[in-house]
């Protein structure tokens, strides 16, 4: 117990601001009309054909948003991985871009390209489509906004595990003559599955607890079980019934999560091994039965037929090396998909700055008129002041509580997956039940409405970012430096700052920033914690969507993408001084 001091803060922390408040929401689900302990919230729940459609509406979209992010996210995490450290810090710019940036811009971007006289349909009238169809309100435009929005959280997953894969494998299948796609599909992707499955299980799990797009870009077919959480508190202020949905949600996030751990292990989510490694209890084992290995064989084949028919069509010069045309598809696809993730956010600059009164493309004339107002407005100001402080806040607290509880994790604990599990369940938990649960609990202690009170709950969410990034860090740290250090004489505070801290200052740096950011852009708890009486940046964009889509929205994104900007390019010239020194 006395080696375990550095988990406890973070673990009593998480104890009282995420395990008892959702333990009170679940007992509250348990009270009846009456007062009394009563099911028959879950009894209304089995009965509801309601929730069980929109339950299936956010199964749907939470299982086709998972899918295309890892089909369109596996080739950006190649490139990435397999790319020299200064390209690839470069082009991982460009990926983080949209992750860094607010949900409520991305989403008013998709609105500005999808709408019907929209960016995307003129450009489909200018290649010839004279009727092209409406994106905007439909479920196509609901995937567009969430694979875009949650697909750079399933690239920094992948690229976690892609990165450990040792690239003399490959080296070593052509130096015994495999071709490059059998090279591939044989060795490599079966290795970097671990990643896609990790990946994958976080795009779905953040799909469920999703509703900002949908509620945005898609139309009442479109509603999710969030938009159903929060009609039922602030709507029909039935508590019972809005925490049996909860409940529900949290019990099929945690089968889920529980299915994963037993088959591939939660360790993959920070680039660890795949649970069982290469034994038959590994459900990806199966690559290497003879099915596994007939079916790779074909898709490479396949690949290699491809790759020779493309190389016919276009053949090198004689005094050239033949063209892997393999590797320029593979890099084709990867840019046009970083190209998805970082344009679009750009469109709603030039809207800024139009004399119209709606969100139009192209914009009309030119005028500073909606800059103004959002200055002039003493609510966007505070919101924004407040969203600031708050997120610098946050981002303090969650690296004093999650760093001494990585180091413990990497360093000394015993049981590491049950301690992980727990560390990162609140990433785990759909952040709607976090929510209706601390608002539950803020309402009876007087947190509602106040500052302390969102510090307390975006720090909830904050902690597992920061304990699975430097989990990830002090994995490729070598510890005997620190021996070292200490057989030299440097006591334990010494050898920290003089030798550890300069090593791990950029994955600090990259902790800070994902606390920061998460703090930043979380709108679902500053919903319920605020409680009306004060606001947050994303909340007030939240409030004005709600009531007219204007320009003025367009200009708040913009300086919170011009801010962003600043923050990123910052951090990142920290981060490479670190290096540096």
């Amino acid at each position: 117990m006395r080696g375990s001091w550095p988990l406890i803060p973070a673990a009593l922390f998480l104890a009282v601001a995420f395990v008892y408040p959702v333990a009170l929401l679940l007992g509250r689900s348990f009270v009846g009309s009456d007062g009394g302990l009563s099911a028959e919230n879950y009894a209304r729940l089995g009965e509801s054909t309601v929730v069980v459609r929109v339950m299936l509406i956010t199964f749907k979209i939470a299982g086709w948003t998972t899918l295309f992010a890892i089909i369109a996210g596996y080739p950006i995490a190649y490139l990435l991985a397999t790319l020299p450290a200064s390209r690839r810090n470069l082009l991982a710019i460009f990926v983080l871009m949209p992750f860094w940036t607010s949900f409520l811009v991305r989403t008013f971007a998709w609105i500005v390209l999808l709408g019907r006289n929209g960016a995307l349909n003129q450009l489909l009238q200018v290649l010839g489509v004279s009727d092209p169809p409406s994106f905007l309100y439909q479920f196509s435009g609901v995937m567009i906004g969430m694979v875009h929005a949650l697909m750079p959280l399933c690239v920094l997953t992948m690229l976690s595990v892609m990165e450990n894969i040792d690239k003399r494998l490959t080296d070593a299948a052509g130096t015994l003559g495999a071709r490059p796609a059998a090279a591939f599909w044989r060795i490599y992707f079966p290795l970097s599955l671990p990643g896609a499955a990790a990946g994958g299980l976080l795009v779905f799990i953040t799909s469920l607890g999703f509703f900002i797009t949908p509620a945005l870009l898609g139309s009442e077919r479109e509603t999710v079980i969030v938009q159903l959480v929060i009609f039922q508190i602030k709507e029909m202020l039935n508590w019972g019934f809005a925490g049996a949905i909860a409940i529900m949600l949290l019990v099929v996030a945690l089968v889920i999560f529980y299915i994963y751990d037993r088959l591939v292990g939660l360790s993959t989510l920070s680039g660890g091994d795949v649970r069982g490694g290469a034994s038959s209890r590994n459900p990806l084992s199966w690559l290497g039965s003879k099915v596994g290995n007939l079916l790779l064989t074909a898709i490479s084949e396949v690949s290699d037929a491809i790759g020779r028919a493309l190389g016919a069509l276009m053949p090198a010069r004689p005094d050239r090396k033949p063209r892997r045309i393999g590797g320029k598809v593979l890099r084709f696809v990867a840019l046009a998909g970083i190209a998805f993730l970082a344009v679009p956010a750009f469109f709603v600059v030039p809207v800024s700055f139009s004399e119209s009164q709606f969100l139009t493309w192209p914009p009309k004339g030119f005028s500073l008129q909606w800059y103004r107002e959002v200055f002039d407005n003493p609510l966007w100001i505070g919101a924004a002041w407040r969203s600031f402080v708050v997120a610098f806040s946050v981002a303090v607290v969650a690296l004093m509580l999650g760093v001494p509880a990585a180091f413990y994790l990497v360093r000394r604990a015993r049981r590491t997956t049950a301690i992980m599990a727990f560390l990162i369940s609140p990433l785990i938990m759909p952040h709607i039940i976090i929510a209706v649960a601390l608002f539950y609990l803020f309402a009876q202690i007087g947190l509602v409405g106040t500052t302390i009170g969102l510090i307390i709950g975006h720090t909830v969410l904050a902690i597992p970012y920061v304990v699975v990034t430097v989990v990830a860090v002090l994995k490729n740290y070598d510890i005997r430096l620190d021996h070292a250090a200490s057989t030299l004489g440097a006591n334990g505070v010494r050898t920290f700052l003089n030798v550890t801290f300069p090593l791990i200052r950029s994955g600090l740096i990259a902790a800070f920033m994902f606390a920061f950011i998460i703090s930043f852009d979380e709108l679902t708890i500053s919903l319920f914690v605020t409680g009306g009486q004060v606001t947050t940046l994303p909340k007030q964009m939240w409030d004005d969507a709600l009531l007219r889509v204007s320009p003025a929205l367009a200009a708040v994104a913009t300086l919170i993408l011009a801010f962003m900007t600043a923050v990123i390019l910052g951090s990142e010239i920290l981060r490479r001084r670190g290096v540096a020194k």
